[in-house]
């Protein structure tokens, strides 16, 4: 269970729509330089890309200056990874190389993945106004809508300029007053004990 949600496994290639794939491209200038979790039909066309299920992108470097990540939100069975190994990644990534990171997640404010990776270690949040987010299947605009609501999350240091392009999109709320904060989250970032490589 997940923020009182049963975990779905059963899709992992929920393609993030294009209103918000162009939004991302805005932000970061034009281009997106990593997408570590794209799938066949993804239509974000980042530079560099690391396909799922063939490319696990949570073994593969993220030493990119810009990175889009709309991470698999339920449980890879196969691989033992979660939501949480995604976000302590982009969080890593942005300590670690000074990334810009966005992430298209759920939002489960509650859980250990947001207390130890976004409240105190990202710099907003874009809670969206779609709350019921049609993501693309198979490349296409015919699924359902998402049955949680869903965020974007940003890792870096430009608060002012992800305000100015994802205000339209929803509600955005600056934490960098939270930075270094304990919300009862760990002093270091915490690692998933899945990711002991890193």
């Amino acid at each position: 269970m997940s923020a009182g949600r049963t975990i779905n496994t059963l899709s992992q290639a929920w393609g993030t729509p294009p209103k918000y794939v162009d939004a991302v491209k805005r932000f970061f200038g034009g281009t997106i330089a990593l997408d570590p979790c794209s799938n066949a039909s993804s239509v974000v066309n980042a530079q560099t890309e690391y396909t799922l299920p063939y490319t696990d992108g949570l073994k593969e470097s993220w030493d990119f200056p810009t990175i889009y990540v709309n991470p698999p939100y339920g449980l890879n069975r196969e691989r033992g990874t979660r939501i949480k190994d995604w976000l302590y990644r982009c969080a890593v990534a942005h300590k670690t190389y000074g990334s810009e990171i966005l992430a298209l997640i759920p939002v489960a404010t509650n859980t250990g993945h947001w207390k130890n990776y976004i409240w105190t270690r990202a710099t907003s949040i874009c809670f969206l106004y779609d709350t019921r987010l049609r993501f693309l299947i198979d490349g296409k605009d015919e699924g359902k809508g998402a049955p949680m609501s869903c965020a974007m999350i940003y890792w870096g240091e430009n608060y002012l300029r992800f305000e100015e392009k994802f205000l339209q999109f929803g509600a955005v709320i600056d934490l960098r007053p939270l930075r270094g904060k304990r919300i009862g989250v760990y002093d270091e970032i915490p690692q998933p004990l899945l990711l002991e490589e890193f």
